[in-house]
């Protein structure tokens, strides 16, 4: 029995709030069970200097936790942005990069912050799903004030964790099953049954072609419920 009493094939608790924060409405809080991620997407006129003149547009994140979001406090971000940041700073923008088009931004960049407050594992994979929430609520705002004229969104994508722990396959990781996995995946899909990014290791012993099999078909049952989610919480949001 996992120590939060759900089954193996279980997600934990999802609970996503849109306009989270005032000064922001395209901002969510998304919880995981006891990971708790503020997800807000932003727009400015303006792109990299590597896409000047191309008449497209570009879409990056930042991700950081707050030093008081583990047990034990983590050191402030100040100067230097670490390695594991920079990783899943890039992971989240390729995940959302790749469910929208660009071209139809015109020269304007959304940059997507997602700030944790509390950590329990699945950092990464809720900052993914919450972001997509932020980003979608964002280009509708950008639609309703004409801003844009074409949704740019081509699909929905959730992410979650998977792994083995103890011999059994189970889904979406709490720390401490995180901290005992013997194989750890971190999938990214999108509403399409594809997949966008697959990130996994065998923290102990190897894992077989029929595990990985087994570990992606859970992962594919617990996005497609995810992305069921951030539609519900949409349709309500915009009644």
């Amino acid at each position: 029995m996992r120590s939060d009493s759900k089954e193996n094939d279980n997600l934990r608790k999802i609970d996503i709030q849109p306009h989270f924060l005032d000064h922001n409405k395209a901002s969510v809080l998304i919880s995981t069970g006891n990971t708790k991620v503020i997800c807000a997407a932003s727009v400015n006129d303006d792109v990299p200097r590597f896409l000047s003149d191309s008449n497209q547009g570009w879409l990056t994140a930042e991700y950081s936790m707050l030093p008081s979001s583990t047990p034990q406090r983590n050191n402030r971000e100040r100067y230097k942005v670490g390695g594991r940041t920079k990783e899943i700073q890039r992971l989240i923008g390729r995940s959302l990069r790749s469910v929208i088009n660009l071209e139809k931004l015109g020269q304007r960049t959304i940059t997507i912050d997602c700030d944790v407050i509390q950590a329990d594992g699945g950092t990464r994979t809720a900052s993914i799903t919450g972001a997509f929430v932020a980003l979608s609520i964002l280009i509708n705002e950008l639609l309703n004030d004409k801003v844009l004229n074409e949704n740019p969104i081509i699909s929905h994508c959730g992410a979650v964790s998977v792994g083995v722990v103890g011999k059994k396959i189970v889904l979406d990781l709490c720390y401490s099953e995180d901290f005992a996995a013997e194989v750890d995946l971190n999938v990214v899909m999108n509403d399409k049954d594809e997949y966008i990014e697959i990130q996994g290791t065998a923290e102990g012993m190897p894992f077989s072609q029929k595990q990985l099999n087994e570990m992606l078909l859970l992962a594919n049952k617990g996005i497609r419920r995810l992305i069921q989610i951030q539609k519900q919480v949409l349709e309500n949001y915009y009644g």
